[in-house]
């Protein structure tokens, strides 16, 4: 059972770092809820505000919802005490308000409403879906602009006014007059996260807008210079964020940019290289190459001490 009203999950939410944590598939893809566990408790050992299980970065998309349910128990389980766990509603909209069940179910404390899967729709038929699952869950729901589910801002209004549980507007697509507009017409009413891919490329500016937070997938495998940069951020040290920019953040982009999916599997990536193994990718995403995956781990062994050390001693 949710421990957390969905203001003050929101209250929670908005002023801290946010992650993803990758889901541990085994050998054969399959989940290893025991890895799964471990890294979980290394997450929740930092003072990350909130993680949510099985989502883009723990390769939701790919999960039944079985799954997605066993997976979300778990990270229920295992960190629940800790860190507020948070659980997808994805795909069509009876899919999206099982999930929901099955995460109040699990007692997790929100949800992020993930896009409808592939069919385009428009803004009353958004609406219809969000308003769907809001009604369907007391837990907080998070609603994700991005693909398409691009929520217009009178949109967004009418779910805040229509549903107290509605809490948060998360943004992937990074179009400033949108943005400006949601938060121009939504105010303290919701909080706002960004999810762009790599979101600390992103941070620093979204900010201005309003935007206090966001999921930082690298998170994963160096929570430490990941939790830094949010601090830098949150004190507007341009100077400080620059130089993380160019010291860690725009080569590791060069990386991640090299072929699509890498986006999840440079992270996998990543814990592989810090001596975390949480397994491969399922398709349609590939694994690094062994080249890139030795570009990863050099760049990250070039950290200045504290991050990365920090991450590997405890490996």
């Amino acid at each position: 059972m949710a421990t957390h009203t969905p203001q003050e999950l929101a209250d929670k939410l908005k002023d801290g770092l946010l992650s993803f944590p990758v889901t541990a598939f085994d050998a054969d893809l399959l989940f290893d809820e025991t890895a799964y566990r471990e890294h979980l408790a290394w997450q929740a050992s930092f003072p990350v505000a909130g993680l949510f299980a099985a989502g883009g970065t723990g390769e939701g998309f790919s999960l039944t919802p079985e799954e997605t349910a066993t997976v979300v128990r778990a990270a229920v389980e295992e960190v629940g005490g800790t860190v507020p766990v948070l659980a997808p509603a994805a795909g069509n909209t009876a899919q999206a308000v099982r999930n929901a069940h099955d995460a109040a179910a699990a007692g997790a404390e929100g949800l992020l409403l993930l896009p409808p899967y592939l069919t385009e729709c428009d803004q009353d038929g958004l609406l219809a879906h969000a308003s769907a699952v809001c009604a369907a869950t007391d837990l907080g729901v998070i609603a994700y602009n991005r693909a398409n589910a691009i929520y217009s801002a009178e949109t967004i209004a009418r779910l805040a006014e229509r549903h107290e549980n509605f809490i948060g507007f998360k943004d992937g697509i990074g179009d400033i007059e949108h943005l400006t507009k949601v938060y121009a017409r939504n105010g303290d009413r919701l909080f706002y996260l960004g999810g762009l891919p790599t979101a600390e490329t992103f941070a620093l500016p979204l900010l201005q807008l309003g935007m206090s937070t966001y999921s930082s997938a690298m998170y994963n495998f160096i929570p430490e210079f990941a939790l830094e940069f949010y601090r830098d951020v949150r004190a507007q040290d341009r100077a400080a964020v620059t130089e993380k920019l160019n010291s860690f953040v725009l080569p590791y982009l060069e990386i991640r940019d090299r072929a699509k999916g890498y986006g999840v599997s440079i992270i996998k990536g990543g814990l592989r290289a810090v001596g975390r193994d949480a397994g491969g990718v399922r398709p349609p995403l590939q694994d690094l190459t062994e080249q890139d995956l030795a570009d990863l781990k050099a760049l990250i062994e070039a950290l200045p001490a504290g991050a990365p050390a920090d991450a590997l001693q405890q490996a």
